[in-house]
């Protein structure tokens, strides 16, 4: 008696698989949901203070306010919330299945690892991609509308601006990207997010630009790039401060594409090499 062979998985289902297993956990809704809602009225917050206290501040900022308007769409403070969210969320996806025994059985069904962690990327990647656009499109409409109220909000189409929602968008996937491959590598929870949190937001505050190859690592760093990004009166504006070592706009996406690309590899080859 001869036994068929099941055919090998396609991966459009393994497509398909990871995005149940996403979908299904309620953890995942609350997290996307309530972490939506915080981000969003944190930056709808810095607009309000804005708009209370426009009337006292000097001429010098009047001119110049369209810098804090840009600014009030994505603070510095709801990008570190949202690269601890998204971080964690990432890693969760990989090092979740190592604590819960279900890799396991997933390597069972599915030799092919690399092919498994690929399509766990990919999947990962496009929701926290259409995530981070939701949250930065929402916080730009909602933080304008406000500020529009003192006849100094911006429009989508004023110059830089689009940037500053597309960076802010993407540092979504970017964090949930180095999240997983950290935790490919480490797969222990407590340890994974320690790292990760060590590398996205204490080392781009610790590290300095005081030598040049500090100021090289620096802008390394994808919170730094960001803050590169979205700081659109870089190099011209009177409020701004510019680096002795400075970085382009250009470097800067360099940078957000270099650790997306590197922490996917990570994360589908490290699985592969090392066993369960």
């Amino acid at each position: 008696m001869t036994t068929l062979a099941l055919p090998a998985a396609r991966f459009s289902d393994l497509l398909a698989a990871e995005w149940l297993k996403l979908r299904s956990l309620r953890s995942t809704y609350w997290a996307l949901g309530a972490g939506a809602l915080v981000l969003i009225a944190f930056n709808a917050n810095a607009a309000r203070a804005d708009y209370v206290n426009y009337p006292h501040y000097g001429g010098p900022i009047h001119r110049d306010f369209v810098y804090w308007a840009l600014r009030d769409a994505f603070t510095e403070g709801a990008a570190l919330m949202m690269v601890l969210a998204c971080a964690s969320i990432g890693a969760i996806t990989v090092v979740g299945e190592y604590a819960t025994g279900l890799i396991r059985t997933t390597f069972a069904a599915v030799p092919d690892r690399r092919a498994l962690m690929a399509a766990k990327v990919v999947v990962v990647t496009a929701v926290m991609t259409l995530y981070g656009a939701l949250v930065a499109g929402v916080s730009f409409a909602a933080s304008q509308a406000i500020l529009d109220g003192r006849g100094v909000g911006v429009s989508i189409g004023y110059p830089g601006a689009w940037r500053v929602v597309a960076a802010s968008a993407l540092l979504a996937p970017v964090s949930a990207l180095v999240g997983m491959g950290v935790g490919a590598l480490i797969r222990h929870s407590a340890t994974t997010m320690v790292l990760t949190t060590l590398v996205l937001l204490l080392l781009p505050s610790f590290v300095t630009e005081t030598y040049h190859w500090t100021a090289c690592v620096r802008n390394a760093l994808p919170f730094n790039a960001w803050v590169r990004l979205v700081d659109i009166g870089y190099g011209t504006h009177p409020f701004t401060l510019v680096s002795k070592y400075p970085t382009t706009a250009g470097g800067a996406w360099v940078v957000f594409g270099a650790w997306a690309a590197v922490s996917a590899v990570i994360a589908v080859v490290a699985v592969d090499r090392r066993d369960v």
